[in-house]
């Protein structure tokens, strides 16, 4: 598939959830009643459907992604489903990394090929001013268990308020030189304002190049993760859908709904 601009795209994120178990500060909290209803999720065999459908149209690559994927129920067997389809080449997985240590194995043997952990900083006390209330020794003892379940090689998230130079980011970036880990650092966004900036050591945020259609989990293919725009896949068929993202995929990212951004993912 290629857009208007001439991009092709080929990559895949699916929000399996948008609920999380962390409660980061830089990340808008959900207001009451706004988190989407069990009900109306995608389950997994219209996620597997919609998959299946990108895949014909020229999708290579597939990312899980939430809130945080591991509060889905079940996970393993969409991820079964998902490395069942003929043309995926790599099926993989951005997570806080706290429940990660118990789905390790089990991600790995459905068919899981890798993880994307997200580590702000690698203090205790840090991390739960961070996230409010969370531990990073589970995050660390997840990252162990997927480097020992060959989910490989695992890639760290690390948000900054404006650079890598941060002490915090130091500190992540020593972590992973010493792991053999590589270190994507993303700059904290604003959806009201449409801020965003292309992630260091990645590819995101690189609006001249973006080769992704997002899928939330309520149902909607998203051309890009900063914009209202969304195609339902229950209303309008999955291929008409998909290929209408596509067709209206913007030139560059700009400002949206923040909610919006919650229920596709990042």
């Amino acid at each position: 598939m290629r857009d208007r601009f001439g991009r092709a795209i080929d990559y895949l994120r699916v929000s399996v959830t948008d609920r999380c178990n962390l409660r980061c500060r830089y990340c808008p909290p959900p207001m009451e009643g706004s988190e989407v209803p069990e009900g109306r999720m995608l389950s997994f065999g219209e996620i597997a459907e919609v998959a299946e459908a990108a895949v014909d149209l020229g999708v290579r690559k597939v990312r899980l992604t939430g809130g945080e994927p591991l509060l889905r129920p079940g996970l393993p067997d969409l991820v079964a489903m998902l490395a069942a389809i003929g043309g995926i080449g790599d099926l993989a997985m951005t997570t806080n990394g706290v429940l990660l240590r118990p789905y390790a194995a089990p991600l790995a043997a459905a068919g899981l090929r890798r993880v994307n952990v997200s580590l702000d900083t690698v203090s205790g006390a840090r991390f739960r001013e961070m996230t409010q209330g969370g531990e990073v020794g589970d995050v660390l003892d997840g990252i162990a268990a997927a480097r020992e379940a060959g989910l490989t090689p695992v890639k760290l998230n690390c948000v900054v308020r404006r650079s890598s130079r941060e002490r915090d980011a130091q500190a992540v970036a020593a972590f992973g030189r010493r792991e053999g880990l590589e270190v994507r650092f993303i700059r904290q966004m604003d959806a009201a304002s449409g801020s965003f900036s292309v992630v260091e050591g990645g590819a995101g945020g690189d609006c001249p190049r973006c080769n992704r259609l997002r899928l939330s989990c309520d149902g909607f293919v998203r051309p890009c993760l900063f914009s209202d725009l969304g195609y339902n896949v229950r209303a309008l068929g999955i291929a008409r859908a998909l290929r209408a993202a596509v067709r209206n995929k913007p030139a560059s990212g700009g400002p949206c709904e923040p909610g919006a951004v919650r229920r596709v993912g990042g």
